[in-house]
């Protein structure tokens, strides 16, 4: 889903390919001994076309953070319901990708304990998503990865929100 070709937005350094994210995120790591987060998550919007935006957020706990962002657009979806499993399907894809390939080289930061990978999803206790958070949150955490929903994901109802 995410490969080299896809092209991120980071707000301080322009467009990046998935690989100088990468190196990106290590770098930030590796200038200051610190826990960090390493965060993504996925926000859409429904027009005549479904705009979903993904993004990768780096936290250093107590002090900062980057992110970066990418766009795809995708044809309309029957029903909230899909869209919303899509969202986190891309999440979990760009989870996947970061512990996997070129995302392999932050394998040692996340196994260290240095730095802990956890999915944001968009859903919440109030609204119309309520009724997907069981099926959503045990397909993230099925896939080895920890999860947030509202008010905890901020990096998909805040940060990816935010772009789309």
């Amino acid at each position: 889903m995410f490969s080299e070709s896809s092209r991120f937005i980071s707000p301080t350094k322009g467009e990046m390919s998935f690989g100088e994210v990468v190196g990106d995120v290590s770098a930030f790591i590796e200038a200051e001994p610190a826990r960090y987060n390493l965060i993504v998550g996925t926000d859409s919007e429904d027009g005549t076309e479904v705009d979903f935006v993904s993004v990768i957020v780096i936290h250093r706990v107590g002090k900062c953070a980057r992110y970066f962002w990418l766009r795809r657009t995708e044809p309309r979806m029957p029903s909230l319901r899909q869209r919303i499993y899509h969202e986190a399907a891309l999440s979990l894809a760009l989870a996947q990708q970061l512990t996997h390939g070129v995302g392999e080289i932050l394998n040692g930061y996340l196994t260290s304990g240095v730095c802990q990978l956890e999915v944001h999803v968009d859903i919440g206790q109030f609204g119309a998503t309520r009724d997907m958070i069981k099926e959503i949150v045990g397909m993230i955490h099925g896939s080895g990865f920890a999860v947030k929903i509202k008010p905890e994901s901020y990096a998909a109802s805040a940060v990816a929100d935010k772009h789309v």
